[in-house]
């Protein structure tokens, strides 16, 4: 499965006993159509525990979400083996497999990259990204964390969506964020 994402950049920080996602608003149509400028592509899960962003199809995403805090509700709200089990179902169902989306998740403490190829992912750092932009904002990002500028997590996931937004033509700055 190849997921080429366009149109989304979601953002994950953390610093200082916080972590913050940020996500961008665009929805786009092929290589040329803006559809939306301000879509939600982060959501609060499990009690409001957990924050999720997504980037790919919307509707797969929204399916995608829902099954994950299911997930995390079968696990008791643990989120290493719920990615993990989420993971394994997403790579081998039938239906699910075909599905267009890649997912961030976030308790504050651990973060994951999520995707329909079996990817669990934690970063090596306290930043991750996903999406057409994904990179112009990880990058953002390490170089605010390097620089010890003192901004908290969610300046600078908010910050690195801005930056993003003004190299890929798939990103805008409507920039709706969560911290946890």
């Amino acid at each position: 499965m190849s997921i080429d994402i366009h149109g989304t950049t979601v953002v994950c920080v953390r610093k200082d006993g916080h972590c913050a996602m940020a996500a961008d608003g665009q929805v786009t149509q092929g290589q040329n159509s803006v559809l939306k400028a301000t879509a939600r592509k982060l959501r609060r899960i499990y009690n409001d525990k957990v924050v999720i962003g997504f980037a790919g199809s919307t509707a797969d995403a929204v399916t995608l979400y829902e099954l994950f805090e299911k997930k995390l509700e079968a696990v008791g709200g643990d989120l290493t083996r719920a990615a993990i089990d989420f993971a394994k179902q997403w790579r081998t169902d039938k239906t699910l497999s075909k599905l267009d989306a890649m997912m961030m998740a976030t308790d504050g403490k651990d973060m994951f990259y999520l995707s329909g190829v079996g990817d669990v992912i934690a970063p090596d750092g306290d930043v991750m990204a996903i999406g057409s932009g994904g990179l112009y904002a990880l990058s953002a990002a390490e170089a605010y964390l390097d620089s010890g500028v003192d901004l908290d997590a969610l300046e600078i996931a908010r910050r690195s969506i801005k930056i993003a937004s003004t190299i890929c033509i798939y990103t805008n700055d409507n920039i709706t964020s969560e911290v946890i």
